[in-house]
């Protein structure tokens, strides 16, 4: 009889002991050779060498199944335990164009004929420029890659960056600190993580530096090696602003920059560093530009003709 200790490493551990702990009291009448005691997220295991080891198989097994997919029901676990080849998860067919699963177990992947472009020109470009009109779902995807490349090991960090240029209020007069004025402008990056993150496990991805929120000012002088770095809202960026984001790029990185050039807020329009960064690189190999359209957009149908009537009051403009 040996001692065994396993640190669970699970994005939720109530899909991985169910609720009321039902899926551990299966694997208790299943492992009933072994005695299992659970704390927090350690198991103590008492037995046989050879049960404990079958038992390791089985959680490793589930632990990928739960990072993978987000989900995990009672009859999916059953029929796991019952499943003495290890195969059974193996077997369940997936789709090959999903990126990850949400929180909810539900498959993000692209949609539009843009979205896909992105996600094949990810595959071979180190630099992405994804430029076009509001619910597009630009930075969603970049978001989903940036998480999947993580989960995949490709990658040991990602930072995710946006300009701090007010849109009607100034920073000095918004209540708090320094974070709490920064919060709101990035606010759009903590949503999508969220969506796609458990809470307890993007808590302590935050906490161990593993996924870093700044503005793009706080980019200046850190080489990034081993990450996947995305530049939201770069539009508001300058020249100079999105010369030093794109020079912090370092070994086995992936940059992607988004941006909508029809809704730039600095003082003068024609210092958009996203403007002039795709006139000045899109000549470069391995840098790629998407152009999103109205076609892109996958929030509320209204959307679509909202930024289809702002467009033809601009262009009536000129």
């Amino acid at each position: 009889m040996i001692e065994k200790e396993i640190t669970l490493d699970v994005n939720d551990p109530v899909l991985f002991f169910g609720v009321n702990n039902a899926n551990f009291e299966l694997l208790e009448k299943y492992f009933s050779r072994l005695k299992l005691v659970a704390r927090g997220n350690i198991i103590k295991i008492t037995g046989e060498a050879s049960e404990i080891s079958k038992f390791e198989e089985k959680i490793k097994l589930l632990q990928d199944y739960i990072n993978k997919y987000n989900s995990l029901s009672k009859d999916y676990f059953i029929k796991f335990l019952a499943d003495d080849n290890g195969n059974f998860f193996n077997n369940v067919q997936g789709d090959e164009s999903v990126l990850i699963y949400n929180t909810n177990g539900k498959p993000i992947k692209p949609k539009t004929r843009n979205q896909h472009r992105m996600v094949k020109c990810y595959k071979t470009h180190d630099l992405l420029f994804a430029i076009g009109p509001a619910g597009t779902g630009k930075t969603y995807i970049a978001i989903a890659l940036a998480i999947r490349a993580l989960k995949n090991r490709e990658i040991n960090r990602i930072f995710l960056s946006r300009p701090a240029v007010e849109a009607g209020e100034r920073l000095g007069f918004l209540p708090g600190d320094m974070k709490d004025k920064l919060d709101p402008y990035l606010q759009p990056l903590y949503d999508a993580l969220i969506e796609m993150i458990p809470p307890k496990k993007l808590e302590n991805l935050f906490e161990d530096g593993v996924i870093q929120i700044a503005p793009l000012a706080f980019m200046r002088g850190r080489t990034l090696n081993n990450a996947f770095v995305i530049l939201d809202e770069a539009q508001n960026s300058t020249v100079s602003q999105l010369k030093m984001f794109l020079t912090r790029m370092g070994e086995n990185c992936k940059f992607i920059v988004t941006g909508d050039i029809t809704q730039i807020d600095l003082p003068d329009r024609n210092h958009s560093g996203l403007v002039i960064s795709r006139r000045i690189l899109q000549h470069i190999e391995g840098i790629a530009f998407i152009d999103f359209d109205q076609d892109d957009i996958v929030r509320h149908r209204l959307v679509r003709y909202i930024v289809d009537a702002y467009q033809k009051a601009e262009n009536e403009k000129i």
